[in-house]
């Protein structure tokens, strides 16, 4: 990119899948919750004078942005999952920059998304992409080199593939640019047959025709607990996703509220039904022990299911992991900044998290999160206390 030039979004898709499971999902059940999100500056991050101007012009600019027929299609051809209804809901769909809110003090950012859950679902990604990107941008560190990123890039999916491991892309929201993380899918493709199988980004998936990859986030469970009660959440988040989805998209997350409180909710039918689970925080190792422990306690043979690894994953935590679960389960790799912005500055450490929700007409009530690892926990001390109490987590 040309120095200052402000960054672009130039396709609707240029999201994770799962934003879009999840927002059909929210239409069909919960057309009238209202939710909040915010902006988290995990790294501590200074951003330089004129950041929040720059970033209301890029966002801005995305009212613009609609489904295309041919990325219509796409859809309608790549994931029979979503409904007629639901694609012609996001070809009318258009982005309303003022459901953002963008302050900048000093230099610190502030970044606050509140509406209804149904349309303020997909500003996450692509606002985090945004961030990231126009980040290097101001700060002067936005050149890098293309040979030493295809270079990189060849030599990690190289190395997957003499590991005999599969491997996803998940890494559009801390990426350093969008044209470095369509330079890194387009070495992956090519130097990774049989390896690579393929992106979480519904953009990028098209561009190299392969099937989007992802299911839900941990906002689809933070709001069930809003809803309907931390003890409830994981059950009736995953009843709901199976009434939506019959069976596909089968791979659950299981840290919202640790995954000892998951495992006693994800009964034998969960187990039959869900191909896997998705590990994100917390020691792998551990994990992987628990998954094999409760499928065995099911009766169900460990082997026949997967877990996709994600969590701040490289090359030598892969080798770890992949050595370990060697012959015990099914087990895939989705890896993020490591791939997407790994040839440069070092990568942002920021999130956007949903922090209260509206399920109905009524007050607004704090969402949380209580992941493996505590570093990740979301939300204040009060309802964090409160969740652990009810849910008897040491």
């Amino acid at each position: 990119m040309p120095k200052n030039q402000l960054p672009v979004l130039t396709s609707i898709l240029d999201n994770d899948f799962y934003k879009f499971t999840m927002q059909q999902g929210v239409i069909r059940l919960f057309p009238n919750a209202k939710v909040r999100y915010q902006f988290i500056n995990r790294g501590k991050h200074s951003f330089p004078a004129g950041f929040a101007a720059a970033l209301r012009k890029c966002v801005n600019e995305m009212k613009s942005l609609k489904l295309s027929d041919a990325e219509k299609q796409f859809l309608h051809n790549t994931c029979p999952y979503l409904d007629p209804v639901y694609l012609d809901f996001l070809e009318g769909y258009r982005y309303q920059p003022d459901e953002v809110k963008i302050i900048q003090n000093g230099d610190q950012l502030e970044v606050n998304i509140e509406g209804l859950w149904y349309r303020t679902i997909l500003w996450e990604v692509p606002i985090m992409s945004l961030i990231s990107e126009l980040f290097y941008t101001l700060t002067d560190s936005d050149s890098i080199s293309k040979e030493k990123v295809t270079a990189l890039t060849r030599k990690k999916i190289e190395s997957y593939k003499d590991l005999g491991v599969t491997i996803a892309e998940f890494g559009t929201r801390r990426r350093f640019s969008y044209a470095n993380h369509r330079l890194v899918l387009q070495v992956l493709e090519k130097y990774g047959k049989g390896t690579f199988i393929g992106t979480s980004n519904v953009h990028l998936a098209m561009l190299h025709n392969t099937k989007p990859i992802g299911t839900h986030a941990h906002e689809w469970f933070m709001f069930h607990a809003a809803r309907y009660g931390f003890k409830m959440a994981n059950a009736l988040g995953l009843e709901h996703w199976v009434q939506v989805y019959r069976g596909d998209l089968g791979i659950a997350l299981s840290d919202t509220y640790t995954t000892e409180v998951f495992f006693r909710q994800f009964d034998k039918m969960f187990s039959k039904l869900f191909d896997g689970v998705r590990h994100d925080s917390g020691d792998p190792l551990l994990f992987a022990d628990k998954v094999i422990a409760h499928y065995q306690r099911m009766g169900i043979d460990p082997k026949s299911k997967t877990i996709i690894f994600s969590d701040a994953l490289n090359y030598d935590k892969v080798v770890r992991i992949a050595h370990y679960c060697n012959n015990k389960i099914g087990i895939s790799f989705g890896i993020c900044t490591n791939l997407t912005n790994d040839a440069g500055p070092e990568p942002m450490n920021m999130v956007i998290k949903m922090t209260e929700t509206q399920p109905q007409d009524e007050d607004w009530i704090e969402v949380i999160k209580l992941s493996d690892e505590p570093a990740k926990y979301t939300g204040s001390e009060k309802m964090i206390t409160l969740a652990k109490t009810i849910l008897k987590i040491q």
